[in-house]
């Protein structure tokens, strides 16, 4: 049966060590030991190396005692800031920070149920088939602890990603893809006051493309957003060059080439009108993900559900994760609900309740 208390405590141990992106270390070597405790067989690959980290990826191997499919369960080991020094406290059964730090329950309660869900196979020596857990690095800011992962060592064909807001027996089986688009526009320096029709603004050209851009919400599903710009000094003088980044996402992958191109044309025209000249690049920062509603994957978390008398529903997400990486490298996983509330903010909070019910659906799901 599973320990409400234990799990409580493990969340707020987890939270309370620090494990910044690509300062994942400490928390890893942690897990490595209470993993190794448990039975499981681990390795630190070498994802940290890559990407600049000082923490390689977690991958752990339980052998199963009964025939069924190998499965994969993940969350990611890093939190965003600011997150030092994170002190948990209870309030009406609903855990958040002291208000100076994020919580960190991203992801740290999907880590705290997938560990507190395998303690309890141990105890109660429940039937499962091989169990693989990969707890990665660097998500956060680009997912390169994924990307780098090596999936050479991975046998399991699907997977559950434990990394999302909403409820648990939410089940997301789609997800956008990203482009990450930069630009950098330059004009000619000029004095503003005593011969500003010699310049050529880069902020004139830059304000031009934005003011033509499609931006926020572009339809249902697909959407594009200028992140930061800068460039410019002093006011008596005609600004030279202006940088911006940007992005754009879509669940539909042509979608998504047609609002970048949209995005670059809008540069490239703003440039020709005024005499300047851009650079822009794009980089796909990963792909879109679709699992369908009747796949495997699905079914066994509905099934799970019931058997727990969770209500599921399968949703669709804007943002991405570290499925969108799984499903392009061969393992078809889907993303799961498990209470996240307000992440990414000093008012992350997570109710005790939905830390409760996350870890019981992955027992169920390890068993199934």
């Amino acid at each position: 049966m599973m320990n409400n208390k234990r799990l409580v405590d493990r969340f707020m141990r987890y939270v309370q060590i620090d494990s910044p992106t690509k300062e994942e270390r400490a928390f890893a070597l942690i897990l490595k030991k209470e993993l190794e405790e448990l039975g499981l067989t681990v390795v630190m690959d070498d994802a940290g190396e890559k990407a600049g980290s000082d923490s390689g990826n977690l991958i752990a191997k339980l052998k199963g005692n009964a025939e069924k499919e190998t499965i994969l369960f993940s969350s990611h080991m890093d939190t965003v800031s600011p997150s030092r020094g994170v002190k948990p406290r209870i309030v009406d059964g609903t855990i958040y920070s002291d208000g100076a730090t994020i919580l960190g329950g991203d992801d740290k309660a999907g880590i705290a149920s997938i560990m507190e869900a395998l303690q309890v196979l141990k105890e109660e020596n429940l039937p499962h088939g091989d169990i693989e857990i990969a707890f990665t690095i660097y998500e956060e800011g680009g997912l390169y602890g994924s990307k780098n992962l090596d999936y050479s060592s991975i046998d399991a064909k699907i997977g559950f990603v434990l990394d999302s807001g909403g409820d648990p027996g939410d089940i997301i089986v789609q997800g956008p893809a990203q482009n990450k688009i930069d630009v950098k526009f330059t004009g000619l320096e000029a004095h503003a006051g005593v011969a500003p029709e010699t310049g050529i603004s880069a902020i004139q050209m830059a304000a031009e493309a934005i003011s033509n851009m499609k931006l926020l919400r572009v339809d249902e599903e697909t959407t594009a957003n200028i992140g930061s710009i800068s460039g410019g000094g002093a006011t008596n003088i005609v600004t030279k060059e202006v940088v911006f980044h940007a992005e754009a996402r879509s669940l539909d992958n042509e979608k998504l080439k047609v609002q970048s191109d949209h995005m670059v044309k809008c540069c490239e025209d703003a440039a020709k009108k005024y005499g300047g000249k851009v650079e822009v690049q794009v980089e796909n920062a990963y792909g879109a993900f679709h699992i369908p509603v009747d796949h495997p994957t699905v079914k066994a978390v509905e099934e799970a559900c019931r058997k727990l008398d969770i209500p599921t529903r399968t949703t669709t997400s804007g943002g991405g994760s570290d499925t969108n990486i799984f499903n392009a490298s061969g393992v078809a996983a889907i993303n799961l609900g498990i209470g996240e509330r307000k992440p990414h903010t000093l008012e992350e909070h997570l109710h005790i309740i939905d830390l409760e019910n996350t870890a019981r659906i992955v027992v169920e799901l390890m068993k199934a």
